[in-house]
């Protein structure tokens, strides 16, 4: 879907977007299990006792670090697969939110993004 004013997306930009959303999963997926693998090793050796303040403080806060990066990670995988399928469905480019078309420049730029720049701006703001 585009606007009024955009060309139709053409079978090769297409397949130039659904190649870099692939090779992004491919990049979230290796760095969500990096992620997932500095979690393990940080639950394993975290010392249920015994521990001075300074010593859990810092266990936490790298166990919390690690979460919210597992978390985004998981998120941006979400957002690719997403896309990928919506390519397929016909329905890529058109806002989650209103319908109508998110534009094909910021699709170039943010591929997996699913509001068009009103709907984002606006959600930005609440």
């Amino acid at each position: 879907m585009v606007k009024s004013s955009e060309d139709p997306w053409t079978a090769a930009e297409l397949a130039e977007v659904r190649e870099e959303l692939e090779s992004e999963i491919a990049r979230h997926e290796s760095h969500a299990q990096a992620v997932s693998a500095d979690l393990a090793d940080l639950l394993d050796s975290s010392d249920s006792g015994g521990g001075d303040a300074a010593d859990v403080g810092t266990s936490n806060f790298e166990r919390d670090q690690e979460l919210t990066l597992a978390a985004h990670a998981q998120e941006a995988l979400s957002q690719c697969r997403l896309a990928l399928a919506k390519i397929e469905l016909g329905t890529y480019g058109q806002c989650d939110q209103c319908g109508e078309p998110i534009g094909k420049g910021r699709l170039q730029v943010y591929p997996r993004a699913t509001l068009c720049m009103t709907c984002k701006q606006r959600e930005e703001r609440r």
